[in-house]
């Protein structure tokens, strides 16, 4: 097994982020898009946690099925919200003993519907995660982070402290979805500003239909740019042409981000690798795959 932090040191990675399935047919296209990314030399694959820790199985039966059956490295993510201290340190110490040795520390958020409902846990913060994580084994830990904004903070600074209080004790930062490469190099600089000099993994969702848009404007709480929505609206219902258009939106901006030098690229497959195959072949990012 390999610590991202080193990875990222070594190269410019390719990483994708792929959800536990929750059905036969969702594991079924979930293997299908595993088989595809063959294609591509991939780095490490993100394994979400549902919301209040609701496939906290099957995150981490993926994990380890991802460290058995494929050539990537496994990261799992781990919320602390719903969660006793020692209901953590278990699953932590779970994965140490399977040789997993990275994990995305995140706060969590509740499940959809619940969200009057929700439960802080008995670590309020994801840099309580971090710190439990450490000591728990030796994890490359990453955390999240929101170049758009924070959609529950307002305040810009106050959004950037904490997650500068985060990053005194974390190894790497991965960042949500967002639509402009000066947006990420504004945020970039912001955090330089404040000393950091861990790395800052920039986070990718190729556009597939009005649909998918409208899910990257809701978890990043952004309005879509308006030359973007309108030229999907000019497109109709040319589902074909949508999505070329978000495959060409996403290449051109991820050339960018490699251009100033970002440690690698993270892409948001929803289980739906075939775009992210199509941007890295059209930049001949990461096609060769390694022997």
């Amino acid at each position: 097994m390999t610590r991202i932090d080193a990875i990222i040191k070594d190269h410019q990675s390719l990483s994708v982020e792929l959800w536990p399935p929750r059905s036969e047919e969702a594991l079924k296209k979930l293997e299908n898009s595993l088989s595809r990314l063959k294609e591509l030399d991939v780095d490490f694959a993100s394994i979400t946690y549902g919301a209040g820790g609701t496939t906290r199985d099957r995150t981490h039966d993926l994990v380890i099925s991802i460290k058995k059956q494929q050539k990537m490295t496994p990261m799992a993510h781990l919320t602390c919200a719903y969660h006793t201290k020692k209901e953590l340190t278990d699953i932590l110490r779970r994965y140490q003993d399977e040789g997993i040795e990275n994990i995305l520390a995140l706060r969590g958020d509740p499940p959809v519907g619940k969200e009057a409902d929700f439960v802080g846990g008995e670590l309020p913060y994801a840099k309580d995660l971090v710190l439990l994580a450490k000591e728990t084994g030796n994890f490359c830990v990453a955390v999240a982070a929101h170049p758009m904004g924070h959609p529950e903070q307002k305040d810009e600074d106050t959004e950037i402290n904490y997650l500068m209080d985060k990053l005194e004790v974390a190894d790497l930062v991965i960042t949500q979805l967002f639509f402009s490469v000066e947006k990420y190099k504004a945020f970039l600089d912001k955090l330089a500003k404040r000393g950091n000099d861990k790395p800052v993994l920039p986070g990718i969702m190729p556009i597939k239909s009005m649909r998918s848009l409208e899910t990257m404007a809701r978890l990043t709480n952004q309005e879509v740019p308006l030359q973007i929505y309108e030229k999907i609206l000019a497109l109709g219902d040319d589902q074909a042409a949508i999505r070329s258009f978000g495959v060409d939106f996403a290449t051109k901006m991820a050339s960018d981000l490699l251009d100033i030098g970002v440690p690698g690229l993270h892409f948001y497959t929803m289980n739906e690798t075939l775009a992210t195959i199509e941007i890295c072949k059209n930049l001949n990012y990461h096609t060769q795959v390694s022997s």
